[in-house]
This record gives C-alpha cells, sequence and structure tokens, in this order.
C-alpha cells in the first residue's frame, strides 16, 4: 500500500463537472494498492497519518498531528502509484491491485480513518477525477506500508 500526502488549505474532487468531495485544511491523500495488501496495511497506515506530526506548534515546529489541528481528509484512490516506469516508455500496472480488491481497501482504509475522528471526503473509485488543492508549505511525504 502506497501513499502520496499533501498538507493542504483546501482539495476538492470533481467527477463529471459536479465537486464529489473537499475539506479545508488537512491532507489529501493519493492512495494506491498493491497485490497482496491487507486490512492490517489499511490499518498501520491510518494510524500512522491520524498522528503524523507535519502541523506547525506556536514556535513554527512541526509537532502537531492532524488530530490535534481538527484537520480533515481527502482520499483519492490512485492505482497509477504502483506504474513500473524502469522499462519501455509505457508504465506497467502489474504490481497494482486488482481494481475489485483494492475498492474494497480503499473502503475499507477510509472507514478506519473516520473510526478515529477524522472528516473523511472521497472521490469516487475508478472514476476520472479532476483533482485540485492548495497545497500547504509545500509538505508531501510518501508513506509505504508492505505485505
Amino acid at each position: 500500500m502506497r501513499i502520496v500526502l499533501q498538507r493542504c488549505q483546501k482539495g476538492s474532487v470533481t467527477v463529471n463537472e459536479e465537486v464529489v468531495g473537499q475539506i479545508n485544511r488537512g491532507f489529501l491523500l493519493l492512495v494506491g494498492f498493491q497485490k497482496g495488501d491487507t486490512k492490517q496495511a489499511c490499518e498501520w497506515l491510518a494510524e500512522k497519518i491520524v498522528h503524523l506530526r507535519v502541523f506547525e506548534d506556536e514556535d513554527g515546529k512541526m509537532n502537531r498531528s492532524l488530530l490535534d489541528e481538527g484537520g480533515s481528509i481527502l482520499s483519492v484512490s490512485q492505482f497509477t502509484l504502483y506504474g513500473d516506469c524502469r522499462k519501455g516508455r509505457r508504465p506497467n500496472f502489474m504490481d497494482a491491485a486488482k481494481p475489485e480488491d483494492a475498492e474494497i481497501l480503499y473502503h475499507y482504509f477510509n472507514e478506519i480513518l473516520k473510526e478515529k475522528g477524522v472528516q473523511v471526503e472521497t472521490g469516487i473509485f475508478g472514476a476520472m477525477m479532476d483533482v485540485s488543492l492548495i497545497n500547504d508549505g509545500p509538505v508531501t511525504l510518501i508513506l509505504e506500508k508492505g505485505q
């Protein structure tokens, strides 16, 4: 499981010219699944994400978490995170989870985040989406949890 996390001032996802998810201060997560990923990986990353100290405290140091800030999450499924570009000119997506498996894990991951007390907005799994954000910092991290 691989996630690109971007701290943002605001973010939104649009499908067919309709906003389907939007947040203010928080994280935009691009979420990808690999063959063999598990619910345990979802749980581990959800716990890590809500407690990451990447928001500034009163001294300007990154000491505050998403939970401390009362921030939100905009979670967007992103199978292309497992695109292998080492050979040729077309990405190979053989390591990405099958869509039916990834969709189950994606919804599970979002539910775990909600159970941790975070407002979670999403895109639509498998849809063509326009994703917008105002990156804050910028702060961008790549998080992974293998099998």
